[in-house]
């Protein structure tokens, strides 16, 4: 089901890339988000549009210390999670220089889509709300590689 175009469209930013010189089309995907049935559902998108090499995390503690394991060209990650949340999670990428430029898409569910102005202020790439269609998704990620 669709949302209003606010709440699913990416945000304008500067291009970023992941690794520098690196295509994030090509590089792994890592997704968040504390309900092994929505990674699933994301994961099945993913490979419906040939991107093979994905990750998967319950929180952003675990997210983050895989980012700084292995280079990401995207993370998709739910805004609501324990012990460390999405949010928290956009903002130390943000602010860490190795990091920064690793593309971030942002879900949650419609009752707390008013936070995504502070994720946007944050600097995510794109916001996703959910529960959401695979169309959705999909063009979320056209929107946010074609950056």
């Amino acid at each position: 089901m669709s949302g209003p175009p606010d709440l699913l469209s990416s945000t304008p930013r500067p291009k970023m890339t992941g690794a520098p010189g690196v295509d994030p089309r090509r590089m792994p995907v890592l997704v968040v988000d504390d309900v092994p049935l929505i990674r699933s559902v994301v994961r099945s998108v993913l490979d419906q549009i040939g991107v093979r090499d994905v990750h998967e995390a319950p929180d952003g503690s675990a997210a983050l210390t895989m980012l700084n394991e292995h280079a990401y060209g995207l993370v998709i990650s739910d805004l609501h999670m324990f012990p460390m949340s999405g949010f928290e999670l956009l903002r130390r990428v943000r602010d860490d220089r190795r990091l920064r430029e690793t593309l971030f898409v942002i879900m949650t569910t419609k009752e707390h889509a008013h936070a995504f102005t502070a994720v946007r202020r944050a600097g995510v790439n794109a916001c996703l709300v959910k529960p959401f269609m695979p169309a959705d998704l999909r063009r979320i990620l056209a929107e946010v590689w074609s950056a």
